[in-house]
């Protein structure tokens, strides 16, 4: 591994030298354990560790089959699937790794007693499987996480759709929080030249996600002029929202829950900011009952800050807590686009208000190669940024999705897997110096 690592740091090992270089047998990783799938039965989630869940231990390096590359991996980032994953919520992801062995041929080693972590990474390419032609050794990446196989018709016009369809690093082995990772090739992007490792592995997921929510017709379609209501603009998917609906053209009203936060989106350039802990909103009144006075006055406040327009766009991911004052928010015909629900699956609203106004839900999950690949692009030309807040090892993986898991992180939290410290990785300091700014943004004193 060091040999790898020190390749890498010299910037002029070539493709013959990492293809001639000896991959080693095992690797250390981030994983959870299936005999470890029952630890917290019994407790509501919110007392749930991640911590005591994710162990960092020395796992088999799985050989590259056709279409397949195993990367070396220099950074990667925490995204609330590994918190799922380390909450064994809503299952343990071990049924899906069963799963995927029953279903796929080939896919039998993905089934095994620990689950290697992890959905992001940027790193170099290692080894390829046969049929790899666009991909070498020494190829520097970063990944999005859609795992596809492509066997069904269902997935040729938006590989979204195809029943295969698989998160890597959530419903696949061998993810991203570890020394080596396996991918499929097309999960490969070149990595963004003015980055740092641990910056190019932190957008990813997020970035792919909220481009398909808001920018893709799969998604919101979204135009100049919306205004895009943004929960959680001040962490890991809405500050990459907040960007995009700048970036377009678009009014962002964002929802934060701290002053800190909203000092950050309004540095990104939002003017449209509510502090929700400061304004007291309480859209329950109970565990069963929802208060719709607390959506006519959160209206009534976006209403205040447009200058008397709601919503054309709700981005929702909080799920319970948030999605009926969502849907009562948005404007006659707006469009409500969810993924995640963080704060719990099972939605309730009033239906009168999505009917009556011609509102429309729509389900977004993740993105297709080509939406992640628009979406990479941005982030290689400088107009969207890493919102990269703090950076633990990979020893410490656990504490980060503690971190992430209790909501003690602003933007995105990375992690160094073969990179031995931050800095490294930037080819590009010209247009690195021009986004300075922007890039640190985050790494602020909210950083755990």
């Amino acid at each position: 591994m060091k040999e790898i690592v020190s390749a890498v740091l010299s910037d002029s090992a070539r493709a013959e030298d990492f293809a001639a270089m000896t991959v080693p047998d095992s690797y250390r990783g981030a994983v959870v354990l299936k005999h470890e799938t029952t630890m917290f039965a019994g407790m509501a989630t919110a007392d749930k560790d991640p911590g005591k869940s994710v162990h960092i231990q020395d796992v088999p390096t799985p050989e590259p089959g056709p279409g397949e590359a195993l990367v070396a991996v220099m950074a990667s980032s925490i995204n609330y699937n590994t918190v799922w994953s380390a909450l064994f919520e809503p299952l343990p992801t071990f049924k899906f790794l069963e799963r995927y062995a029953r279903s796929v041929p080939g896919a039998q080693r993905h089934d095994q007693p620990f689950h290697v972590l992890g959905s992001d990474l940027s790193g170099v390419v290692l080894r390829t499987g046969p049929g790899v032609s666009n991909w070498k050794p020494g190829d520097r990446v970063v990944a999005h996480c859609l795992s596809v196989e492509l066997e069904s018709p269902d997935g040729h016009d938006d590989t979204m759709l195809d029943p295969a369809q698989r998160i890597w690093g959530f419903e696949t082995n061998y993810g991203g929080l570890a020394e080596l990772a396996l991918v499929k090739t097309n999960q490969l992007m070149p990595k963004p030249a003015h980055l740092t490792w641990e910056e190019a592995a932190a957008s990813g997921l997020v970035n792919s996600t909220a481009y398909r929510q808001l920018v893709s017709r799969n998604g919101a379609d979204m135009k100049q002029g919306d205004v895009v209501l943004i929960w959680g603009a001040g962490g890991g998917l809405g500050s990459y929202a907040t960007q995009l609906a700048l970036n377009g053209g678009a009014v962002p009203v964002c929802i934060v829950s701290s002053n800190e936060k909203a000092r950050l989106v309004r540095a990104m350039g939002a003017e449209l900011v509510i502090n929700r802990a400061e304004e007291g909103y309480r859209f329950w009144k109970d565990e069963t009952t929802q208060d719709p006075h607390e959506w006519r006055r959160f209206g009534a406040r976006i209403r205040e800050l447009t200058g008397g327009e709601d919503p054309d766009i709700v981005l929702e991911h909080p799920g319970r807590e948030t999605f009926g004052a969502s849907v009562y928010v948005a404007r006659r015909g707006g469009t409500v686009v969810t993924c995640a629900s963080t704060s719990g699956y099972m939605h309730q609203f009033d239906n009168r208000y999505l009917w009556m106004n011609l509102k429309r839900i729509v389900g977004t999950h993740f993105a297709n190669y080509r939406e992640a690949w628009e979406a990479n692009r941005l982030i290689a030309r400088g107009m969207v940024h890493p919102t990269l807040s703090t950076v633990f090892p990979l020893s410490g993986t656990g504490d980060a999705a503690r971190a992430v898991h209790r909501n003690e992180h602003s933007g995105k939290v990375g992690v160094l897997c073969l990179s031995p410290e931050e800095g490294h990785g930037v080819q590009n300091a010209e247009l690195r110096d021009r986004h300075r700014t922007s890039i640190n943004l985050f790494r602020g004193p909210l950083s755990c």
